[in-house]
This record gives structure tokens, C-alpha cells and sequence, in this order.
């Protein structure tokens, strides 16, 4: 059997108001245009997208669980709860697929609590900082992990 081609990209809290929320720091491209970067850099690797986007917490875990099935690996932007999130962190190791961490702006130039990610030291592939541009990347890195 072979290794499925297919990437799960989830996008957490508060990524739907994408466009309109603070473009300052996230800049005006929207969700829909970051699952179509997400999905063209895919594409062009021979790699299909599904995308989620949930402000809610258990959505995201569920959707993580059911990507054992028939991804290869995950693309996450997981918002407020890279912060927060032991339970997000548990069913991305307690998956064991291989998955980078996305963060649109800089985290670490932004304030104090964002500089830490209980995601950082299992990550596969980690691009902050680089604006919606930062998915193709990380679907590009992580594609020549698998």
C-alpha cells in the first residue's frame, strides 16, 4: 500500500477572520486565500488539501485523529492555542504524523506569551514570521520530510 498524498491543514481560533483582523500584524489576505496557497504549493508536490478551520478546540483533535487514516502528514496554524494547548499538543504527538507550525507574524517580536509554543520541540517543520507565503513554505519543507 502506498503512503497516502494527501496533507491535512488545519488553521485554529480566530484564522477565519483572516482579511479584517488587525491587517496590521496578519496583513489582508484571507482564509480562503491561504487554503489556496496551501493547496496550489500541494499541488504542485503531488500532494492533495483538506482544510479545517475551527475556533473551537475539539474540532481541531478531531479532525487530527481522523488525518491518521489518509494523510501524511499536517500543516497547522494553531492560533491562541500554540500557547495554551496541552491537549492540541497530545493528539498531534498521539498521532505520530509529521506536521509543521505556521504562524503568520513574528511571534517572538509580538507580546511575552506568545513567545512560547507547546508545539515547538515536536514540530517537524516550524515558519513564523512569514506572512500567509509562510504556508507554501511549510507545505514545501514538510513534503520533503515525508
Amino acid at each position: 500500500m502506498s503512503a497516502p498524498r494527501r496533507l491535512l491543514l488545519v488553521n485554529g481560533p480566530n484564522l477565519n477572520l483572516l482579511g479584517t483582523r488587525e491587517p496590521e500584524v496578519y496583513g489582508t489576505a484571507t482564509l480562503a486565500d491561504v487554503e489556496r496557497i496551501t493547496a496550489e504549493t500541494a499541488a504542485a508536490l503531488g500532494f492533495e488539501v483538506r482544510a479545517l478551520q475551527s475556533n473551537h478546540e475539539g474540532v481541531l483533535i478531531d479532525a487530527i485523529h481522523d488525518a491518521r487514516a489518509d494523510c501524511a502528514g499536517i500543516v497547522i496554524n494553531p492560533g491562541g492555542l500554540t500557547h495554551t494547548s496541552v491537549a492540541l499538543r497530545d493528539a498531534l504527538t498521539g498521532v505520530a504524523l509529521p506536521f509543521a507550525e505556521v504562524h503568520i507574524s513574528d511571534v517572538y517580536a509580538r507580546e511575552e506569551f506568545r513567545h512560547h509554543s507547546y508545539l515547538h520541540d515536536v514540530a517537524a517543520v516550524r515558519v513564523i514570521g512569514r506572512g500567509v507565503e509562510g504556508y507554501a513554505d511549510a507545505v514545501r519543507d514538510l513534503v520533503a520530510q515525508l
